[in-house]
């Protein structure tokens, strides 16, 4: 049961690399729970499978499914996304590469890249996503090997210019790669844009049920330093080792087949209620791209299929509103995590950016993020209602004590 590049998004996730079993002809392929496989000969390997770090048929058909989707060369499925990031760095990275890094983006990417990347001779310069002459300037010729941003960034909801940072790497001889995590190929396909390659935490949206981590690497056809991108991901995975598991796998292909019929919700769910809390005195500001006054709303609806699931929220009473609005509510859960069924809040500024705190790439710390889920929009809304209620009282409070 094949695909074509011409099917729709729906049918090719639920079939690009998930053909029937041929042994038995179940309609879902099995979980290859195995960590070696009997060769036919010394080195002759049956279907080119040897060792699981190498090659395993369920890790393989879910990088099938994710590669189509995103209309990719060749795709990588990882332990986890940070360790999806750090293979694709190490495979096009010497000591000595400069990177240009979106400023606004996840706070992992920017300890990886500083903290440990930083060690080993690589130095990167942050840069406003969205200001294409600060990204050109920001460029140190025949030292920039990668340009690196994330779109809708995290948590400030930025969009960038995917094509206009593509043309700057590419005039600098270097890469351009695309956390597409926030949007997901339903939303936007990067490579089709120029980007050389597009990283996921396949535990957000594409896993979409919380129950999996996992991260992604999918590279466009391309040479680099006279190796093609794919080969010199695909050794980094292999020699790195740090590939994800067969049930891993199985959960995050299961979650990709009803990728689009959830983000169609998210992506409802969350611009109702923009729309509701942007009329809520509590507030003092709605980040969200699907807003006709977000500055990045009409680049987002040339390079996108939909505003995803994610708004950010800056509170009029400040970090003491923000702090009380986050501890408050059920069904937005307190966690650091997004994208999955179930509704979820966090506080970025201590939460999944603490590792920028005190630096100008800080949070500001009146905002929380929402992870806008699936369920009723009204009960959301009833949930908020107490979240604000509990920001209102703090805020107060806090007026009185001083």
């Amino acid at each position: 049961m094949g695909t074509t590049s011409h099917q729709g998004f729906n049918t090719q996730a639920i079939h690009a690399g998930q053909a029937p079993d041929p042994l038995t002809g179940a309609v879902i392929p099995p979980i290859y729970q195995t960590s070696t496989f009997v060769q036919d000969g010394i080195n002759v390997l049956r279907n080119g499978h040897e060792y699981s770090r190498g090659s395993n048929p369920t890790r393989n058909g879910f990088e099938t499914q994710l590669t189509a989707l995103e209309g990719g060369h060749a795709g990588f499925a990882f332990a986890s996304g940070i360790a999806a990031e750090d293979a694709l760095l190490r495979a096009v990275l010497a000591p000595g590469d400069h990177i240009v890094l979106g400023a606004d983006g996840y706070g992992g990417t920017n300890r990886l890249i500083n903290r440990l990347h930083g060690k080993w001779g690589i130095t990167n310069t942050p840069v406003d996503i969205t200001d294409l002459d600060a990204v050109a300037a920001a460029v140190q010729p025949g030292k920039t090997a990668l340009l690196w941003v994330e779109t809708p960034s995290n948590p400030l909801l930025g969009i960038a210019d995917v094509a206009g940072w593509a043309r700057i790497a590419h005039a600098a001889g270097a890469l351009l790669v695309v956390d597409n995590t926030f949007a997901t190929p339903f939303l936007q396909r990067p490579l089709s844009l120029g980007a050389d390659a597009v990283v996921h935490s396949t535990t957000k949206y594409i896993g979409g049920h919380s129950d999996v981590l996992g991260g992604a690497v999918i590279v466009a056809r391309k040479e680099f330093r006279g190796e093609e991108l794919a080969q010199s991901v695909g050794f980094q995975q292999f020699a790195g080792g740090a590939v994800a598991g067969p049930q891993d796998c199985f959960l995050a292909a299961r979650g990709l087949k009803t990728l689009g019929l959830r983000m169609e919700r998210h992506c409802s769910n969350a611009a109702t209620l923009t729309d509701w809390l942007g009329t809520r005195e509590e507030v003092e500001t709605v980040l969200y791209p699907g807003l006709e006054s977000h500055p990045g709303h009409e680049l987002a609806k040339t390079q996108s299929n939909g505003f995803g699931g994610i708004v950010s929220i800056l509170f009029a009473g400040g970090e003491t509103a923000a702090r009380a609005f986050a501890e408050s509510m059920k069904l937005f859960a307190l966690s650091v995590s997004l994208g999955g069924v179930e509704s979820l809040v966090c506080y970025s500024a201590e939460m999944t950016h603490a590792s920028v705190v005190g630096t100008p790439l800080a949070v500001p710390r009146n905002l929380v993020r929402l992870s806008v889920g699936i369920e009723q929009v009204e009960d959301l809304i009833a949930d908020l209602e107490v979240g604000l209620a509990a920001a209102r009282n703090a805020s107060r409070q806090y007026a009185g004590a001083r």
